[in-house]
């Protein structure tokens, strides 16, 4: 797909039944007085499954012919396209099957079983499910819902750009990236209608799959993947996912998982909200390219995708936030078994707070 069918597939999207309100946008005001410009939220966060997930799933469930919808769907997920699929069957009387990583957030498991789909649990990561969901779809005939890599998806997710046109001017658009979907779709859209919006992908450092293939021109498979910002957690892009991002975005970066969970704080603090750590990948990648004063003239908006995190993880996120601020720094440092160490190390630091000491013999 070239941006034009991109557009046009986003026009002729079915969303509007289950999104019938566009999204809205948020001034996080501290971040913005903090930055220098204006910093806009795209609150993906808000839909009825706290995700941008609903759009493409659905998109793509109200599509199918009566005949495949009859033979119920599947997908494979690492969270929030699960839900998403759970919620479109449900509304459209359809019965679905969802395979998701054993590492899922509970919240995630949890909140597709109450949307009454069935779970099967495979694998650590993403591309262990889509195995397994292949199969499965093979062997029953449920109709395989992809979670990026399909026009009717790609097409959900680009709505996003749509209604933002008509919400907020804008310089620069910041967007989560894992298989593409998201970032693909907005990217195309905004190009055909607004080309000189600048669009940049957001990743972990450690799951740059799309990072890695656009420099190289070609799809990367990653050995493994990080898992902390689980919603992005994959080890391949998809093929039209990869075309649609290396063509229309402007650039792809990735951050440092302490980067994400200040980006967590900084919306907090703005919205009392708690984005999951792929939801904040945005608002982490337009303060770094901020940092290196790069980014375009007018406002900046990061797409806020979604914040199903499991309240366990908030301890983590705490603790690191101050390190993605640079308020605070981690050393490991190999000092004498002697008396005097530990005041000469400090005299070493000068006049700065030690919050914590561990040590181990060596």
């Amino acid at each position: 797909m070239d941006h034009h069918e991109v557009l046009t597939r986003a026009l002729n999207a079915r969303v509007t039944e289950v999104l019938p309100n566009p999204t809205p946008v948020t001034e996080a005001h501290l971040l913005s007085a903090r930055l220098g410009f204006p910093v806009l939220l795209k609150r993906e966060d808000l839909t009825p499954i706290f995700s941008f997930k609903l759009r493409g799933a659905y998109n793509r469930i109200a599509n199918l012919e009566d005949a495949a919808k009859a033979g119920g769907v599947i997908a494979a997920s690492a969270g929030n396209h699960a839900q998403g699929v759970a919620y479109a069957a449900r509304l459209l009387k359809i019965n679905a099957r969802l395979v998701m990583p054993t590492t899922t957030p509970t919240i995630k498991v949890d909140a597709v079983r109450r949307l009454g789909a069935d779970i099967d649990l495979v694998g650590d990561d993403y591309a262990d499910a889509g195995c397994h969901a292949v199969r499965v779809a093979a062997e029953t005939g449920a109709t395989l819902v992809p979670s990026f890599d399909d026009p009717d998806v790609i097409a959900g997710q680009a709505t996003i750009a749509l209604e933002l046109l008509r919400q907020r001017d804008c310089g620069s658009i910041f967007v989560p990236v894992g298989g593409g979907g998201l970032a693909g779709g907005i990217a195309a859209v905004i190009k055909a209608v607004r080309p000189e919006v600048r669009v940049i992908g957001v990743e972990p450092e450690d799951s740059d799959a799309m990072t890695q293939s656009i420099r190289a021109g070609r799809r990367v498979q990653l050995d493994h993947v990080g898992t902390f910002a689980d919603g992005v957690a994959v080890r391949v892009v998809g093929e039209q996912t990869f075309e649609l991002c290396r063509r229309y975005l402007d650039d792809c970066i990735t951050v440092a998982i302490d980067e994400i969970c200040a980006a967590i704080k900084d919306v907090f603090e703005d919205t009392r909200t708690v984005l999951e750590p792929a939801g904040a990948l945005g608002v982490a990648g337009l303060k770094r390219v901020a940092r290196e004063r790069r980014v375009p003239a007018g406002a900046t908006v990061a797409i806020a995708s979604g914040s199903n995190v499991n309240f366990d993880r908030l301890g983590f996120v705490a603790e690191r936030c101050a390190l993605g601020e640079r308020r605070e720094a981690m050393l490991a440092v190999t000092i004498p078994e002697r008396p005097g160490s530990f005041l000469d190390f400090r005299t070493v630091i000068g006049d700065r707070n030690i919050t914590e000491f561990n040590y181990r013999m060596s």
